[in-house]
């Protein structure tokens, strides 16, 4: 059996270092709530073109781009609940809509859209995304540890952090199991919040005290500039790198393979 839902929401990310993460979760801690789930650690696998259409598109920062993943919280069996998801943003607004199934029944929906298909406006959106990008196949995996939380006053406010960011472009299977590589150093964490308009008084104002600044980080994008940097002999991640991004402060240039190097981690928030 198959299922569909859709979000809309605003989304902010931030990469914090140690001391920004432990201020912050302290107060988070006392204006939300945890969510049932507790940490979680969440497997991804993220689908583009034979040469990566979807993520060089988002690099460009458009005003509407997408990316199409198969998501499992935990380390998935045939019959663990997957959801497919189609997450599009369009002028700062992200918009998800997914479908659920079992894993077995998700790996070969993504193959053979006709396959388990279901005769719903979700399930045809994401079949035409499928068609419509010519040779769509998995590409990378990523996986993270996850804590969300819910704010007191208001649930539909949300906020994530996410730790041990994980990749590998092989093997890409959930049920596997999460290893690869690294894509952040040790320390750091993304932070996301997640509203439907405006982001509590309070909150921004020690995200300013903290000079914690929303910034373009992406899992996908940044584990796609890791690949293509071992393909040219790029350095990874820097301390420089992770600064320029935490204090907003990256380039507008295109990014290439010639330029990789100093423009590492240039946004491409998708």
């Amino acid at each position: 059996m198959a299922f569909g839902v859709t979000f809309k929401r605003f989304e902010k990310k931030f990469l914090l270092n140690p001391y920004q993460y432990e201020r912050l979760k302290t107060e988070i801690d006392k204006h939300f709530n945890p969510d049932k789930y507790g940490e979680t650690k969440i497997c991804n696998i993220y689908f583009d073109t034979p040469d990566y259409l979807l993520i060089r598109r988002s690099i460009d920062k458009p005003i509407f781009k997408e990316k199409v993943r198969l998501r499992t919280y935990g380390v998935p069996n045939d019959q663990t609940v997957a959801f497919f998801e189609v997450k599009r943003k369009y002028k700062k607004v992200v918009y998800k809509r997914r479908i659920h199934m079992p894993y077995i029944d998700s790996m070969e929906f993504a193959t053979n859209p006709t396959k388990h298909f279901k005769d719903t406006q979700i399930f045809k959106e994401i079949k035409y995304l499928l068609d419509f990008y010519k040779g769509i196949e998995p590409k990378f995996y990523i996986s993270y540890d996850r804590c969300a939380f819910f704010y007191k006053e208001s649930s539909e406010i949300r906020v994530t952090f996410d730790k041990n960011l994980t990749w590998r472009a092989h093997d890409l299977d959930l049920r596997l199991g999460s290893y690869g590589e690294q894509l952040l150093p040790d320390g750091y964490t993304i932070m996301e919040i997640k509203v439907p308009n405006t982001v509590p008084l309070w909150l921004a104002k020690l995200l300013s005290e903290l000079k914690v600044y929303p910034c373009s980080f992406s899992k996908v994008g940044t584990a796609y500039k890791t690949y293509i940097a071992k393909k040219i002999g790029a350095s990874a991640i820097s301390t420089g790198n992770l600064n320029w991004i935490m204090e907003g402060r990256m380039s507008d240039d295109g990014f290439t393979e010639t330029n990789f190097a100093c423009e590492y981690l240039k946004g491409v928030d998708i």
